[in-house]
């Protein structure tokens, strides 16, 4: 594919400042439609954009290089990305990799030498009870086989528009197995907005006390209390700007269950939210969507605009003057870190996902230096169901630290991959008879950053007290080799550090390294030693979360499975990782010299 024509990305650059405006925060939209539009970011794109918004062209060039789904080269009229989580790996999409890369002629992130197609891989796509998948153009297609690949190969070598594909290809699929508190009922007419209205905001923040609901990102912060936090800052003063953020940017690997939520659930989405804003007194809300979820961009949308036109949403609502408040969609593209909340804050305001150093917290400082509430999908959903059926409601499960349930996303060795909610307190070994695992070696809880579970575990209960978990539930039988799980996990975490700490963006190499020594056959007890050491150090030192949680797997492993290392072992001593007698091979065979003396002996 050729250069575009400077005017064209000119005249499309002016258009979408016509859609999203000129604000700085608007940068990453705007790069995310050139992107779409061109399949690359050109350097005309770059000019136009830092001179329209008046900021520097290295923030620009910066936030390309930083967002995985932006590129500053063409990628072709087919840009086809293989997720390479450890479940679709399980499922075989390295031999589809494999297979359309030979059909297509190609090999990996570099385009065909006519520039119509690129093939590469990318972290999960949360599509992980369907998969193998992919995407192309950023559109996700699910249940990859070798027919449907080979189909792929064909549509692309014809060139036929992705629109005219074949649409079950692009089908994604709920897979709702257990319904509970939160999924029993989809509906909702604006029921905990009146109770809002009718009671104050007061009252409001007072069920949602008395259901003593947390955060169901993981981390578990009480909600009502993130919620009286952002109303009080700045003395409780109405006239000071507030922001409401939706974070739906799952990206840890196996999770896929804020895409349900936003596709069968996203009234009761957006009414959570609309009740915070009532409560705090925001204006504006966002729903950051990750990028491979834009797919559901049209349908959330038109959930907006009926709101809108059913009075739910937008200025006075439901009759209440002064009641103004609407929300906005802003995608992300491909940064893992952005689901950090003030990385996620960091994106929204047009740069690059970088955590900032807290306090001061986004309640207090936020969106544009203001008090900002950011709570996830699950939360703003349980939080309308609360306010709608009162606090004791929730309090009819789960356990006394951890009321009401939590919804996981399952998949793995398992007949029944999907959504299941369970009560808070449910025992791991119930979720596994429920989904129909058989012959399970480990499971891993809250994904690559959570906990692996052995057999002898399998009785823990997921709960915030016990096993806190932001949904993520992956399920390995006996077939399955765990140190694969620990060498994508190593990969993944390498290739998703912002870079910004020195124990996280070397620690993270470091890991990777060594773990791929160990499946190498080259590595010594010694190394194993060094794997403890560099995640203890990333633990203690790194600046955020992603640096704290990513040894997670390495740790949990080398203390509940140590025989996938020590079976690897080359000896008990150190070995080194670099091997001087092989490198200077070529250099043997250039010169026609393979005697004794011509090679490196080892030391005994």
């Amino acid at each position: 594919m050729g250069e575009p024509v400077d005017s064209k990305v000119q005249a499309f650059v002016a258009r979408s400042l016509g859609l999203y405006g000129q604000a700085p925060e608007y940068l990453l939209q705007h790069l995310i439609a050139v992107q779409q539009q061109f399949g690359w970011v050109p350097p005309t794109a770059v000019d136009a954009l830092a001179a329209a918004l008046d900021v520097a062209h290295a923030q620009v060039r910066g936030a390309v290089a930083f967002y995985a789904f932006l590129h500053d080269q063409p990628r072709g009229d087919f840009d086809i990305l293989f997720s390479d989580n450890i479940t679709d790996r399980m499922l075989g999409n390295q031999r589809l990799v494999g297979l359309l890369a030979e059909r297509l002629g190609l090999g990996l992130d570099a385009p065909r030498a006519d520039g119509r197609v690129t093939i590469g891989l990318t972290s999960c796509t949360g599509m992980c009870d369907q998969g193998p998948a992919l995407l192309v153009n950023g559109q996700a297609v699910t249940a990859l086989t070798a027919a449907r690949v080979d189909r792929i190969a064909d549509l692309v070598e014809e060139g036929v528009p992705l629109e005219r594909w074949p649409g079950a290809f692009f089908r994604v699929e709920d897979n709702i197995r257990r319904r509970g508190l939160l999924l029993s009922n989809p509906a909702t007419d604006g029921a905990s907005l009146r109770r809002l209205l009718d009671g104050g905001a007061d009252a409001a923040l007072a069920e949602l006390e008395r259901s003593g609901l947390r955060g169901r990102g993981g981390a578990g912060f009480t909600t009502a209390l993130k919620w009286r936090f952002c109303r009080e800052a700045e003395g409780g003063d109405r006239t000071v700007p507030r922001f409401v953020v939706c974070n739906a940017d799952e990206g840890e690997p196996g999770t896929f269950k804020d895409r349900v939520l936003l596709t069968s659930y996203t009234d009761l989405v957006f009414e959570g939210m609309t009740l915070c804003a009532g409560v705090i007194g925001a204006r504006l809300g966002f729903l950051y969507l990750r990028g491979e979820y834009r797919y559901l961009v049209p349908h959330l949308e038109s959930v907006l605009a009926r709101r809108r036109a059913e009075g739910l949403l937008g200025k006075d609502i439901l009759g209440q003057q002064g009641f103004d408040f609407d929300i906005a969609i802003h995608l992300g593209a491909g940064a893992y870190i952005c689901g950090e909340e003030s990385a996620l804050i960091e994106s929204l305001e047009g740069k690059r996902g970088v955590t900032r150093k807290r306090p001061p917290f986004p309640v207090i400082s936020g969106y544009q230096d203001r008090p900002t509430v950011v709570n996830n999908v699950e939360t703003f959903l349980a939080a309308a169901r609360v306010v709608q059926w009162g606090g004791y409601w929730l309090r009819g499960e789960g356990t006394d630290q951890s009321a009401g349930s939590k919804i996981l996303s399952v998949s793995g060795d398992c007949a029944r991959p999907g959504i299941y909610e369970y009560p808070f307190g449910t025992p791991v070994h119930r979720v596994l008879t429920d989904c129909g695992a058989e012959e399970v070696q480990a499971v891993q809880v809250s994904g690559a950053a959570g906990t692996t579970l052995a057999p002898a575990e399998f009785d823990r209960l997921l709960a915030f007290e016990d096993l806190p978990t932001a949904g993520s539930f992956m399920i390995f039988d006996r077939s399955r080799d765990l140190l694969d799980l620990v060498r994508n996990f190593a990969a993944f975490f390498a290739h998703e550090s912002c870079g910004f700490c020195t124990p996280c963006r070397v620690g993270t190499a470091l890991l990777r390294n060594l773990v791929e020594k160990v499946a190498a056959g080259q590595a010594s007890a010694h190394d194993l030693q060094e794997l403890r050491d560099i995640g203890a150090v990333m633990r203690q030192t790194s600046y955020c979360g992603l640096g704290h949680t990513a040894p997670n797997h390495v740790l949990n492993t080398l203390d509940k499975f140590p025989a996938i290392y020590r079976r690897r072992l080359r000896s008990a001593d150190y070995s080194p990782s670099f091997d001087l007698d092989a490198a200077l091979a070529s250099a043997r065979a250039l010169t026609g010299r393979d005697g004794v003396a011509d090679h490196v002996e080892e030391e005994a």
